[in-house]
């Protein structure tokens, strides 16, 4: 991997720090969603039924975090992206984390993760059909396996053991949920995408800033605005159980904290770099959340798992290969 400046022992060591920074922010956060979806808390053994009340709390932690940010490293320069231009992305980054959040309810952890690790799938798709791409063969491949592995594991028996510890067991709904929750992810990408190159001065900070500014508002409104209101029984509910008080703070504490080293990740090393970290991390996250959360899975859902990752992995070598390729045409 090719870090941008800097010596050799010097790369080696911030990319060990990064890599380590994103597994162990990401991994704790997603066994701390799991806790919170399955787990029945205090002597009257209630759920915490309200999970799109932690899109709200991780929106509140992240905005705090980086205006901190800003406020210990102010910009030098002006010319930064104004904070009204986030609202139609911030829409969609509300909606979409929401639904991958309310999936728990209906499918187990592991599912979930899977059927998000899919990502590539609707890109292609839309490439193809709207705008005339056309893929190569090994492009192909890749999705094949993400897509198979995805579809046989979501027809693969569940065992009896985690559907009893999901809410309201229905995979259709939370497959589809999770796929909802891609499709809003690409807008916000793209939009996110549109502003920087419009805003070219705008940090990471401000992007941050900015998407969970809005994003409090809209799940401000959401959660304790008529008719739905649930907002206050969430509180209540954590008055009423500190142990999930505690549990919300920690993931929203692992999330802001992951946001930092992949910011890192990505001025240092670069996007693809990211992503291969970010594409193990998902893999070490099913592994984790079988041994701990006691949802084992069956040997034909492992063979799913790993059809799928072995597909991600393809396409991040194709990656590396095309990038190695320029870099070679260029010297």
């Amino acid at each position: 991997m090719e870090a941008r400046g800097g010596g050799g022992s010097g790369r080696v060591v911030v990319l060990a720090f990064c890599i380590a920074g994103i597994w162990c922010s990401y991994i704790t956060q997603g066994v701390l969603q799991e806790t919170l979806s399955t787990k029945r808390f205090g002597p009257d053994k209630r759920r915490f039924e309200h999970l799109a009340f932690l899109n709200l709390a991780q929106n509140v932690v992240c905005f705090l975090w980086s205006l901190i940010m800003l406020m210990i490293w102010p910009r030098s320069s002006s010319g930064g992206a104004p904070w009204w231009s986030y609202w139609s992305a911030s829409i969609t980054n509300t909606i979409g984390p929401a639904m991958g959040i309310e999936a728990l309810k209906y499918i187990s952890y592991p599912a979930q993760v899977l059927a998000k690790s899919s990502k590539m799938i609707p890109v292609m798709l839309m490439g193809t059909l709207v705008y005339g791409i056309k893929y190569t063969i090994p492009e192909y491949i890749c999705t094949f396996l993400v897509a198979g592995g995805v579809s046989a594991f979501a027809l693969a028996k569940t065992s009896s053991k985690t559907v009893s510890k999901l809410a309201h067991p229905n995979a259709p709904l939370g497959y589809g949920l999770c796929f909802l929750n891609l499709a809003f992810d690409g807008f916000t990408n793209s939009t996110q995408d549109s502003i920087t190159a419009r805003y070219p001065k705008t940090s990471a900070w401000e992007i941050m800033l900015g998407m969970n500014l809005w994003g409090t508002i809209y799940n401000v409104v959401y959660m304790f605005g008529w008719p739905n209101a649930s907002g206050f029984e969430a509180v209540r509910f954590c008055q009423e159980h500190p142990e999930a008080a505690w549990d919300i703070l920690m993931y929203c504490l692992c999330g802001a904290v992951g946001q930092n080293f992949i910011f890192l990740t990505i001025s240092r090393f670069g996007s693809l770099a990211n992503t291969t970290i970010t594409t193990t991390r998902k893999f070490v996250s099913i592994v984790v959340s079988s041994l701990l959360s006691g949802n084992p899975l069956s040997a034909k859902q492992w063979g799913c798992v790993v059809m799928v990752f072995s597909g991600l992995s393809y396409q991040i070598y194709l990656k590396w290969r095309k990038v190695r390729s320029k870099q070679k045409k260029a010297t």
